[in-house]
């Protein structure tokens, strides 16, 4: 392995200020520049994109979501790693970079990077059939990035042979807006409302949702000081207070319609019980001690092309197998948080009578 590949493998390591605290790598293949403008034009062909997903991670679990909900699902293919981090060169004894790897399902169960434990390759599985690739370290590889972060979602330009995008907020907008031809559902759908309403939901992600909630349990669970996960939780804990007194007026962050932005808090919400109370030690409260936040949970949960996005087998096993200094042996707890798919009773809050609609309005 070359020097600058060893450098590279411990660039994927988490990385830490002198003060303890987690810093969260910047996503460095984007499609939009600083002002919002994309970079190039997008070709919109069905059959030429790829998006290579975890389905544990909560920011590829948004992208999957809204490929389902705009029903790209015969035009943008998927793939789907298994959700324990192996080695991602394993036959280079200098290389310990562990990340995303694909396996069949039916294939041997893997173990954590220990050797600990046995973890299915089950049906969930879909290795990449389309590059040809074993791990997402090769994909960015492929396009010339050897020196990572690994992560994903991956929106992969099969004809190209390039990243379009690896930052979630990105892909996103590009399935909602740039592949809107080629949906098959929910066409009218806007989840970025314009005016003063877009500009309320940006300010929200960009003060409390993003930094606070969304970042703030991976800065709670990877702070390396005392302070920086007091810090970290301290905003947690007032963010989550925030937004449950803004969920008890509206059904969603702002109003009868789900955006984006509450598909963005969804998904860290429904992770938070059966992980983060656990093992990133946000344990002031869980979700099941907020009536509005778990009523919005359960509320976006019977959203079928978003709930089909959630496999609670794929997101405890990630979490409580692929970091050993937090849990060496890659024991996972029993419990998955309160149930979901019962009735959330938030059709009629703050909606304008007369309304008897008992889905989301899309």
């Amino acid at each position: 392995m070359s020097s600058k590949g060893k450098k590279a493998a411990s660039k994927t390591n988490l990385n830490t200020s002198k003060k303890g605290e987690y810093m969260r790598h910047a996503s460095k293949h984007r499609f939009f520049d600083a002002e919002g403008n994309a970079k190039k034009k997008l070709s919109v062909e069905s059959g030429r994109y790829h998006l290579a997903v975890a389905l544990a991670c909560p920011w590829a679990c948004g992208t999957l979501s809204m490929l389902q909900f705009k029903g790209l699902e015969e035009s943008v293919s998927v793939s789907v790693v298994h959700p324990t981090w192996q080695r991602t060169r394993p036959d280079d004894p200098d290389d310990d970079h562990c990340g995303w790897v694909y396996r069949k399902p039916g294939d041997e169960p893997l173990a954590n990077p220990l050797g600990h434990g046995s973890f299915p390759c089950d049906e969930a599985l879909r290795p990449d059939t389309y590059t040809g690739v074993q791990s997402i370290r090769d994909m960015y590889n492929l396009v010339g990035d050897d020196e990572g972060p690994f992560s994903t979602p991956v929106l992969f330009d099969k004809k190209d042979r390039t990243i379009v995008s690896n930052e979630s907020t990105e892909i996103l907008r590009i399935f909602h807006d740039h592949l809107k031809p080629l949906a098959t559902k929910n066409e009218g759908l806007d989840m970025y409302p314009g005016g003063s309403v877009g500009q309320d939901l940006q300010e929200l992600n960009d003060r409390l949702v993003y930094p606070c909630i969304n970042n703030g349990v991976y800065r709670c669970g990877f702070a390396k000081s005392q302070g920086a996960y007091d810090a970290a939780v301290a905003g947690l804990f007032a963010g989550l207070e925030e937004l449950e007194v803004r969920l008890g007026k509206t059904r969603f962050l702002s109003g009868d319609r789900i955006t984006w932005l509450d598909l963005r808090l969804f998904h860290t919400l429904v992770r938070f019980d059966p992980v983060y109370t656990c093992y990133f030690k946000t344990n002031v409260k869980r979700i099941a001690d907020f009536p509005n936040l778990l009523g919005f949970v359960r509320d976006v949960y019977t959203i079928e092309p978003i709930r089909r996005s959630i496999n609670m087998s794929h997101i405890k096993t990630h979490y409580y197998t692929s970091h050993p200094h937090l849990n060496t042996f890659g024991i996972i707890p029993a419990w998955n948080g309160a149930a979901l798919d019962v009735p959330h009773g938030r059709e009629m809050l703050g909606i304008p009578a007369p309304h008897s609609a008992k889905r989301p309005k899309l």
